[in-house]
Parts: structure tokens; sequence; C-alpha cells
């Protein structure tokens, strides 16, 4: 459906060179694929601190625009680009709200509506474009002016949309369609590489959808590796679409490209993978910070979270093995004193600690490779998902894993990039560390004590970014959603979600009403570095046989296809 219709009444007009006649000497143009811009009325008021207000034409119909739509302004000397932020009724006759006419007579329903009874609309304009084409090549600007009295607003067009967010090539990568247009919609993937970015949405409203959309669109851009803690098992092998079905996952579609790591290869293995690595991890490698951020998913106190520190500073390199392996009575007593921590909180860390030997890949010996292996596939150009299995479901294993690996890796990084010395062809891959439930990561209390703070914060100082995935914004630290390059939000359960995802962003407040009005699946606001002004979306399909062929899959039954036609290319016909 189009967010333009005519009335059922309305009278055919004779089409002309350009496109359509609307009845006011107005037409719709044509874009380069043959959307339309559809005429809605013209500015009548506004400021660039409240928005255009748009009186709408008497042909188009009020139920059929939208808060969230692309709008394009035609200005005497620009063009300017906005969102639809807001929809209403007015009337030049306040004796109407007391009186309203009798509508149900046709005629007084045509003289009234649209004339003394009329909708506007209001729009937010973002950025500007040069009507001069030389001046044009300068691309869009942010809006610092507005446009005249009486200037032409409609629906944007295709050209519109490919002039303001590009097309889809290597660097830009088609993530949805702007509401009620078929036109690609496309970020710019290398932009979003080089900060951290937030997808968030209440449960159910596709932010797993988007977040492989946005895999997909790193791995085929190549300019960085992603490592994914996969922790329900929705990106390696197969994953669930919106409507509860099953679709490849990225192994799937590109098996030379995914590595696939798991932490329970039986579950892999009843899901039909073969891991390319199962993941062990010794006690040894566990270190206090990684105890810290188990303090809520543990129940630990502070107190008891922080005797980590001086059991570490105590027991030496292997103190979390030596002090699950104390017993109780004097000793234990004596390892208290000694560290100055009371025996009823460090009796209570034991008691929560003592859970992770019910982590069958956490394990006493300390030749595991697990973490030299992840930096090989990476090393590659290759993108590792680490899969959960059965401990997708244990928060206090997602997190130890999570922070102990991007721990490690982190520090790694550092090294490499110190190494270089700013030689960019001696610098580390660029990697992109996907995180679920990111709130419990960077909350207020743990942002500046974790890695994951750490890297949000320094942007990409040493080549890693974070892609973090929540349903609870208003749960992470303030610092570091303003840090976030790109935020992708899907429709949010209460106010304060919205106000902590549009946390330092221009023009909120009508970003708010925009956010609030998303449907509760396959729509998205997306605003922030990878493009150029806000913009709602439909999630581009996936999970169907045409969606697959769009990402470059290609079935064993085309691949053996493939490598007859390209054998008789060579060779000649029978060979």
């Amino acid at each position: 459906m189009s967010l333009f219709d005519d009335k059922a009444d309305m009278v055919d007009q004779p089409k002309n060179e350009q496109g359509l006649n609307d009845g006011n000497g107005w037409h719709a143009e044509k874009g380069l694929g043959g959307e339309e811009r559809r005429p809605l009325g013209m500015v009548v008021s506004g400021s660039l601190t409240e928005g255009m207000e748009v009186r709408l034409d008497g042909n188009t119909s009020i139920e059929k625009v939208k808060v969230g739509t692309f709008i394009n302004i035609q200005g005497r000397d620009l063009q300017f680009f906005g969102v639809l932020t807001d929809v209403s009724l007015n009337s030049t006759d306040p004796s109407l709200r007391l009186t309203p006419p009798d509508v149900s007579n046709p005629f007084v329903f045509d003289v009234v509506s649209g004339t003394t009874a009329y909708g506007t609309i209001t729009v937010e304009p973002m950025l500007t474009l040069s009507n001069d084409p030389i001046e044009a090549m300068d691309g869009p600007m942010p809006s610092k002016t507005i446009p005249p009295h009486f200037s032409k607003v409609s629906t944007a067009s295709e050209d519109d949309i490919q002039k303001i967010f590009g097309s889809e090539d290597d660097s830009h990568f088609y993530i949805g369609n702007p509401l009620d247009m078929e036109t690609k919609l496309c970020l710019n993937i290398e932009e979003f590489i080089k900060r951290s970015n937030g997808v968030f949405g209440k449960s159910g409203t596709g932010k797993t959808f988007l977040t492989r959309l946005l895999l997909i669109g790193i791995l085929q851009n190549g300019t960085a590796s992603n490592l994914a803690f996969d922790m329900h098992g929705e990106y390696g092998w197969k994953g669930t679409s919106e409507g509860s079905y099953e679709v490849k996952g990225l192994k799937q579609l590109f098996s030379s490209k995914v590595a696939v790591f798991s932490l329970d290869d039986e579950s892999s293995r009843r899901r039909g993978l073969t891991p390319d690595y199962v993941v062990r991890i010794g006690y040894d490698e566990i270190e206090p910070e990684d105890i810290l951020i188990l303090q809520e998913s543990l129940g630990l106190s502070p107190v008891a979270a922080d005797a980590a520190n001086s059991l570490k500073r105590e027991l030496g390199k292997h103190w979390l093995s030596k002090f699950l392996d104390l017993p109780g009575g004097d000793e234990f007593n004596e390892l208290a004193t000694k560290i100055n921590v009371h025996n009823g909180a460090l009796s209570a860390l034991k008691n929560r600690l003592s859970r992770l030997q019910n982590f069958d890949f956490i394990d006493r010996n300390t030749g595991h490779n697990s973490f030299n292996q992840i930096l090989q596939y990476l090393d590659r150009g290759m993108h590792v998902v680490l899969e959960f299995g059965r401990y997708g479901n244990n928060l206090a294993a997602y997190m130890l894993v999570a922070n102990l690996l991007t721990r490690r890796i982190y520090d790694r990084y550092v090294e490499l990039k110190e190494l270089a010395m700013g030689d960019p062809a001696q610098e580390p891959r660029p990697l992109v560390i996907t995180i679920e439930e990111a709130h419990k990561f960077l909350s207020p209390a743990l942002a500046d004590q974790t890695i994951f703070g750490n890297i949000a914060r320094e942007l990409r100082k040493y080549n890693v970014t974070l892609l973090i995935v929540d349903q609870r914004p208003s749960g992470i630290d303030d610092e570091v959603m303003s840090q976030l390059g790109t935020k992708i939000a899907c429709l949010l359960d209460n106010d304060k979600d919205t106000d902590a995802v549009l946390t330092g962003v221009s023009g909120s407040r009508k970003l708010r009403a925009v956010l609030a009005r998303l449907e509760s699946k396959q729509q998205a606001l997306v605003f922030g570095h990878s493009v150029p002004m806000p913009v709602v979306i439909k999630t581009r399909d996936y999970g169907t046989p045409e969606s697959y062929k769009e990402l470059g899959f290609k079935d064993e039954v085309e691949v053996a296809a493939q490598v007859e036609q390209d054998i008789e290319d060579l060779f000649g016909p029978g060979s």
C-alpha cells in the first residue's frame, strides 16, 4: 500500500510528460527505479527547532500518512530531506469543534474537507541538497535553515533515497526499505565498523534478525572480522525467523568465511553441526575481573566480589583452584585474617564460586588453546561464532566466557597495535565483538571496571569495537550509550528505555515520538554515523530462497552446475 492514496471519488486527471497531475498543478515525479514522489501538501509555517508545519492538500488521505516517513521538501534553492514526526487535524473555523456539519451529506463533506477542515503534518528537516548541479556534487549537508512558505512537500523518491543513503555496493549494505517504499535503503558498513554500535528492542521485535543481517553486512564488506558470543544459537549454524521457522545461519551461507566454536559440542551435533573447535577454559585463566562481572548473577556482595583480588595477591596464579580446594576450619580462618576479609563474606564467595565446577567447559588443565585458536581464525580474516549450547540460558556462564575471552583478545590487540607503531599495514585486522544482554556487562556499576566499558569508550583506538544487543538499554551506562556510533532501535517496552536509546541525539524529543509508534515486528529506527540522517525502515527479507540468493548464497545444485559450466568453458563441451 502506498503512503499516498487518492480518494475513491476523485476524478481521474490526465497524465503529462513529467508524471501524474494531482489536481493542484503538481505532479508525481519519477525516481530512478520508478518509485515516485507523491505530493502531500505545502509548508505553511514552522521553525528549525520545532519543525515544519505542512498543510495537506485535499487529495491526500490523512489516514495514509505515517509517522517516520521519509519526506522531500522543494525549496527555491535547496531540497530539504526530513522525517515526518507528527500528524494532526485543524480547521479554519473554531465553531466546527462545537457544531460539526452534517457530513452524512456527500456534498457538505466534500466542501468542508480540505478547506474549512484539513490535516497537517510536522516534518523535521535534517539534510539539504542544493538545486544547483555543481553545488550538489558536495553531497547532502545538515539543515541549518528552513524552506520558505508554500514549498512543495512530498514523499521521497527512489532517486532521493540513493542521493542521501547511497546505492548498494561493497561499502553500502542493504538493510531494509523506507516506510511504504520498495527502494533499497543502505547503511555505510565501513562507517559502521569504525565505532561501537547497538541494536535495541523489546523481546520479539527483531533484534536478532537485525543483528544477523548486520553480521552478514560486515562479512560481505570484508573490512573487519567478527567474534559473536551467540547466547542462544541464532547466528552460527541455524537460526529462527520472526515467524518461528528455521533459517540459515552464517555458517550455512558462508561456510568458507565462518568458523563455529562451541562450549557444548553435544548440543552442536544435535543441531547437525560439527564445531570447528570445542572451547575449554582452565581455572588458571580466570581472573578477579571475571569474577567481578558475575557479582549480580552469582548473588555476590560487593565485599565478597572484591575479595577475589586479595585472593589472587595471596595465592598467586592458581588462586581459584587453591581457594576452591581449601578446607574449612583454622586454615580457612587464617586466610580470611591474612587478606582482611570477614569469614562470612569469604565463605559466601567460596560457596558461589563452587558453582563454576558445574560448568563442564572449565577444568584444571592449563594447556588449553581456545584463546589462540580464536585469534588465528580472526587473523586469517575469518568470522567466529561461539555457541553456548545448554549454557546459553545460564547468564553466569555467558558473562564469564564473554568477559574472559574479550579481555584476553583486547590485551593482544593492544600489543599488536603498539608493535605496529602507526604502520597501517602492520596493524591487526579490525574486530567487531557482538554481545547480547549488554546491560549486564555495561551497567553504571560495571562499565568503568570491565573490558567492555573500555572498548566502548575508546572508539576504535585499538581496532576493536562492540556490537551490543539488548532489550533494556536503560540499564546501560549513559556515557557508553552516548559513545555508540550507530543505533538501530526496534519498539521498546517503556519510556526509560526509549530515553536511553536517544541519549545525546539531536532532536531526540521528536524522534521519541517516531520510535514510540514503530510496529512490533520488522520495523526499526536507524540513526547515527552509518546513515546521513535518522530513518525508519522495514527490515529486508531473510529466510526465503530468494533472500539467500540476494546475499550471494548458492545451494549444492547451483554449485555443481557452476562447476560443470566452468569445466565446459575451459575445456569445451563433453569434457
